[in-house]
Parts: structure tokens; C-alpha cells; sequence
């Protein structure tokens, strides 16, 4: 496998989507009304993550765009994944896109 420049974005943007997927599974298995904010952030975090490592992967041109809103998303899911970080999927969730939103921060100060 190549390495990018950007690797550590990639990285953090595939272990954020799957921690945000695991997150999101683990919060409709738990039916608690009090989760769906947080399912709803989650599966929309996984899918910007997903997207944005593809992004850079090919170095597209929006790609710069694309982890400014996708570290936005990691804010906002890790903010709403911490009130509920009794739960570990949410705390792990937490962690991972915290990690995401530093990364992806760093590819629009270029």
C-alpha cells in the first residue's frame, strides 16, 4: 500500500468511521430514546469520514473543503457522544473523532 503524505488523516478518518458505525449499531441495539441524536450524528460522521479518506486518498480538490466540514461533523459527534460516554461504544466513539477533527484540521492549514 502507498504512502501519503497525508496517511494520518486517511487513518483517522477510516478508524473514526468505524468507530462511528459501532457507535451508532450500539445505540439502536440499546432502543433508548435519549441515543437518537447521537445515532443520527454518528452514521452521518461515519459517512463524511468514509468519504473524506477517499478524498484525500486521490488528492481531490475539494478534498481541503471536504475535512473542514468533516472535522465540523467529528466536533459535534464527539461533543454529543461525551454526554453519553457511560456508554464505552460512546466514549471510544468520542475518543476516535476527536483524533479525526485534530487530523483533519491539519489538512486545511496548508
Amino acid at each position: 500500500m502507498s504512502h501519503h503524505k497525508n496517511q494520518s488523516c486517511i487513518d483517522a478518518c477510516l478508524a473514526c468511521a468505524v468507530e462511528c458505525e459501532d457507535c451508532a449499531t450500539c445505540c439502536i441495539e440499546m432502543g433508548d430514546k435519549n441515543q437518537l441524536k447521537c445515532i443520527s450524528l454518528c452514521r452521518d460522521c461515519a459517512d463524511i469520514c468514509d468519504l473524506c479518506a477517499r478524498f484525500e486518498a486521490r488528492g481531490s480538490s475539494f478534498s481541503e473543503a471536504l475535512c473542514k466540514l468533516c472535522a465540523d461533523l467529528c466536533n459535534a459527534c464527539a461533543a454529543e457522544c461525551e454526554k453519553h460516554s457511560t456508554h464505552d461504544c460512546c466514549k471510544k466513539c468520542a475518543e476516535a473523532c476527536k483524533k479525526c477533527a485534530v487530523e483533519c484540521s491539519k489538512m486545511t492549514k496548508k
